[in-house]
């Protein structure tokens, strides 16, 4: 099954075209007629002026708070899809972890202070960079999508989390205002937080009941903290079992129900601040916004007969959802955040306040950056042979290459050749996509192109990535 996940055209004045098959660009490279401009998404530049009539593509994004799902479609099919990573909650562990070390730091240098409060303001709509940082990865992938392609209009599922629900079915009158929040779907919820699953035999591919963790009958509650998914067969084997004697001979998956059950619903906070803010984002690149709620994004996901995945969601978002989408054969690609490394760094005085402007480091040697996919000929040496991967660089020119597999360490610069520049982003790809098939997986940290057949020329090994 090849992949039919289409190759991004420009042309020479960086104007988009419609986005090709892959053996159509391959064929453009072969007779010299293109140029590999960008590896990740691949995107090919043409030598000579096409004019051609672009197609009506839409962006449709499925927002969440640790995987995103992106889409491009036409009015007929999938054109290209990723699932796109975040990095909001290790943000968030630095941003605690740097909070811990300040006041530790002041407590022991500094006098002692009147505490303050509210004597910061913050502007209307602030976020927390945690929160932010979701946003600003989508904003860049639409930003860049648009640059790559004819984008006409943007799909956003504007998810609704009842949190205050969700912690307690049963709640009402002055306790509860009906907001824009009232009346989510605990179900859908707890789908979400066991990923599909069966948390007592792991099964996805069966009808999944709402079971009482701890049985009303012997005094459990109606919480989402007591509601767990459990298929037919199991929740009938159990059911008004305490989970000790249901799970007896099974302690190790009793102890992970118990620390699953009980974890908080921070993923669904994080797509309620958010939501808003990136619907405004959007709105700002000039382009029709439409949106569209969960329950129409499964809707149309099971009227299509497509896996569940993120991106699948993502192609499922809206009242624009085509009437018939096959989701077969296409293999998505994995992008993962990791930060761009620009932390500024300053040395305290004896008080623990900045007395040195922020440390410059230079991050560039040779033309390298460390973080940039680079392909490696040793011709001669211990280390002959080809690598591609991921460069560390040092400034005496002897760089390190994490491949795949290993880590090549002492390779001279001269014999590396830059494909990717470095851009926050790592990139893998997921499975190819099957009928029914389970959610995607990454097959690989970092993306190591094939050789397909003997390459005639360096850009039939670049476009064996397809």
């Amino acid at each position: 099954m090849s992949n039919r996940n289409a190759v991004f055209v420009i042309a020479r004045d960086r104007t988009p075209c419609n986005p090709v098959h892959p053996a159509v660009a391959r064929k453009s490279l072969s007779e010299q007629k293109a140029a590999v401009f960008r590896q990740y998404p691949f995107t090919i530049i043409l030598k000579e002026k096409k004019s051609d009539n672009p197609q009506s593509l839409r962006i449709k994004i499925d927002p969440g708070s640790r995987y995103t799902g992106l889409a491009l479609v036409s009015d007929k099919n999938i054109v290209w899809a990723a699932e796109l990573e975040h990095r909001g909650f290790a943000i968030r562990e630095s941003l605690t972890s740097r909070r811990q070390l300040r006041r530790s730091r002041r407590n022991r240098k500094t006098r002692y202070r009147k505490p303050r409060f509210l004597n910061r303001r913050r502007q209307e709509g602030w976020l927390p960079p945690s929160l932010m940082s979701r946003v600003y990865n989508i904003q860049t992938w639409v930003n860049r999508l648009c640059k790559l392609a004819p984008v006409k209009a943007i799909s956003q599922e504007l998810v609704k989390f009842d949190t205050q629900k969700m912690v307690n079915p049963e709640v009402n009158g002055i306790e509860y205002q009906r907001g824009e929040l009232f009346g989510y779907e605990v179900r859908q919820y707890l789908l979400e937080k066991f990923n599909h699953t069966c948390v007592y035999c792991g099964a996805k591919d069966k009808p999944f009941n709402l079971d009482h963790f701890h049985p009303k009958s012997k005094g459990g509650s109606n919480k989402v903290s007591n509601l767990v998914l459990s298929c037919v067969d199991c929740n009938q084997a159990k059911g008004n079992k305490l989970p000790s004697e249901f799970l007896s001979k099974r302690l190790d998956i009793l102890a992970k129900i118990e620390k699953q059950r009980k974890q908080p619903a921070s993923d669904a906070a994080a797509v309620n601040a958010t939501r808003w803010k990136l619907k405004q984002i959007l709105e700002s690149t000039g382009l029709p916004v439409e949106l569209g709620s969960g329950g129409l994004t499964k809707y149309n996901r099971t009227r299509l007969s497509l896996p569940k995945s993120h991106w699948t969601d993502a192609a499922c978002v809206g009242q624009s959802t085509p009437n018939s989408l096959n989701s077969s054969g296409y293999q998505p690609l994995i992008i993962k955040a990791m930060g761009h490394g620009s932390r500024q760094m300053v040395k305290p005085d004896k008080f623990g306040f900045p007395r040195t402007s922020p440390k410059l480091r230079q991050k560039s040697f040779y033309g390298f950056m460390t973080g940039d996919i680079v392909k490696a000929v040793v011709t001669k040496g211990k280390k002959i042979g080809t690598y591609f991967g991921r460069v560390a660089v040092r400034k005496t020119g002897s760089f390190n290459i994490k491949t795949k597999t290993e880590t090549v360490q002492g390779v001279n610069q001269k014999y590396c050749h830059g494909l990717h520049k470095s851009d926050g982003y790592t990139y893998s790809f997921g499975e190819l996509s099957k009928v029914n098939s389970p959610v995607l997986k990454p097959t690989g940290n970092e993306i190591e192109p094939k050789i397909i057949s003997k390459p005639k020329s360096e850009k039939w090994v670049q476009l064996s990535l397809f």
